[in-house]
């Protein structure tokens, strides 16, 4: 029986992005991609911005009345440091958010196409079911309705009663 790796098997991961057998055996080759995702997912929630509001104020609070010598942030030159701080990690977030973009829309374009898939088939099967809904009115117009059987039924009884009468005039006669 043919081993199936755990990675063939991930649904999550675009077929294009997944790695080459030589990567196998290094760990979780997607942490990355993940770590990126979780990134962007906290960046843009209420608590990040709460957060880094936070730590900017209590740096700027800390590098204006705490002693000078605990000092490490002068306000004179314009908090420089909090400046570089906060520019690292903008330059730092852009990128992040870009490659989750990425793998957002590498899964989207996966999800799009198994979508059409599933269109087309059930399109085919609209398409069969109809045509054996068409064969199934032809065949139930050509069997014979409750009227049609009635009336041959009176038919034959006539019939009968013919024969009936013709019999008796003849063995009377």
């Amino acid at each position: 029986m043919a081993r199936v790796d755990v990675e063939d098997r991930r649904f999550d991961t675009p077929k294009g992005i997944r790695r080459s057998p030589s990567f196998r055996g290094t760990g979780d080759k997607d942490r990355f991609g993940r770590f990126t995702e979780w990134v962007a997912r906290a960046m843009g929630t209420p608590g990040f911005l709460l957060g880094l509001t936070l730590f900017a104020v209590g740096w700027m609070v800390w590098n204006t009345f705490a002693p000078e010598h605990y000092r490490f942030d002068s306000i004179a030159i314009g908090f420089t440091a909090l400046t570089l701080v906060l520019s690292l990690q903008a330059s730092y977030a852009a990128p992040l958010i870009l490659l989750a973009q990425n793998r957002q829309d590498d899964r989207d374009r996966v999800q799009i196409e198994q979508d059409r898939q599933r269109a087309e088939r059930n399109l085919a099967d609209t398409e069969y079911l109809a045509r054996e809904v068409v064969a199934l009115r032809l065949a139930v117009k050509e069997l014979a309705s409750k009227d049609f059987i009635r009336g041959e039924l009176r038919t034959m009884i006539e019939e009968l009663d013919r024969r009936e009468d013709e019999e008796t005039e003849h063995a009377v006669s």
